[in-house]
């Protein structure tokens, strides 16, 4: 996948296993070393401290920043965080109930697929 810009990974995963399992999907080097998990600040998703925190290390401005989520308190932190966050049904077994969840939450809009996404920056940025 290519996708332009900075561009990092905030998780309620703890950190190592965060950092194992992107590498077995092939995705650590694209985000390695922006890698911040829930277990590096003081309270988790919905709470909107890991994505802010990751802001912070990425130095950028939270309204900046464009998420891509896929839980509902993921979506929530996001907003709270004050970033625009989008939805991912991906690994979801109902993606249309997911789908609806998320748009609920705040999403702003919802992709079905990975590949779908450098496609989906590029619209919500140019919105």
């Amino acid at each position: 996948m290519q996708l332009a810009g900075r561009r990092c990974v905030a998780s309620s995963t703890s950190l190592e296993p965060l950092r194992h399992n992107l590498g077995l999907a092939g995705l650590l080097d694209l985000f390695d070393p922006h890698v911040f998990s829930a277990s590096q600040v003081a309270r988790g998703k919905p709470s909107p401290d890991v994505f802010l925190f990751a802001a912070d290390e990425m130095q950028a401005q939270p309204r900046r920043c464009l998420v891509l989520e896929d839980s509902v308190p993921g979506v929530q932190a996001a907003r709270a965080a004050g970033m625009t966050v989008a939805g991912f049904t991906g690994a979801a077994h109902d993606k249309a109930q997911m789908r609806e969840r998320l748009l609920a939450a705040g999403a702003v809009a919802v992709v079905d697929r990975y590949q779908d996404w450098p496609g989906e920056v590029a619209r919500l940025g140019a919105a």
